[in-house]
C-alpha cells in the first residue's frame, strides 16, 4: 500500500524557517522523481522543488531559500524552508512520480501559513 505522509507545516512569521517532512511507504523513493507542489487558495497547483536522481529542480521564487533533500535509509523527502514570505503561504503536497510505468503518488498536503 503506498502512502505519502506530510509533516511540519504550521504557522510561522515572515522571514522564518520551516522543515516539512514527506515519509514514504509502499514503494522506494530512489527510483522516483520526488517533488514538493503547492496550492493557494484560488489559485493552480505548482510544482516548488523536484529531485530526481542527482538532478535537483527549483521554482524560480524560491531558490535560494527552499533545499529539497532526501534520505533513502529513511524512505523520507525533505523541504527547508527559510526566508519565508507571505506569498509562499499554500497547502504543501508530497508527490512521487516514476513516468515510465505511469506511477504518480500524492500526500494529503501539508498547510503552511506565513504571517505575521
Amino acid at each position: 500500500q503506498v502512502q505519502l505522509v506530510e509533516s511540519g507545516g504550521g504557522l510561522v512569521q515572515p522571514g522564518g524557517s520551516l522543515k516539512l517532512s514527506c515519509v514514504c511507504s509502499g514503494f522506494t523513493i530512489s527510483r522516483y522523481a520526488m517533488s514538493w507542489y503547492r496550492q493557494a487558495p484560488g489559485k493552480e497547483r505548482e510544482l516548488v522543488a523536484r529531485i530526481n536522481g542527482d538532478r535537483l529542480t527549483y521554482k524560480d521564487s524560491v531558490k535560494g531559500r527552499f533545499t529539497i533533500s532526501r534520505d533513502n535509509g529513511k524512505n523520507t523527502v525533505y523541504l527547508q524552508m527559510n526566508s519565508l514570505k507571505p506569498e509562499d503561504t499554500a497547502v504543501y503536497f508530497c508527490n512521487a512520480a516514476l513516468w515510465a510505468l505511469g506511477y504518480n503518488y500524492w500526500g494529503q498536503g501539508t498547510q503552511v501559513t506565513v504571517s505575521s
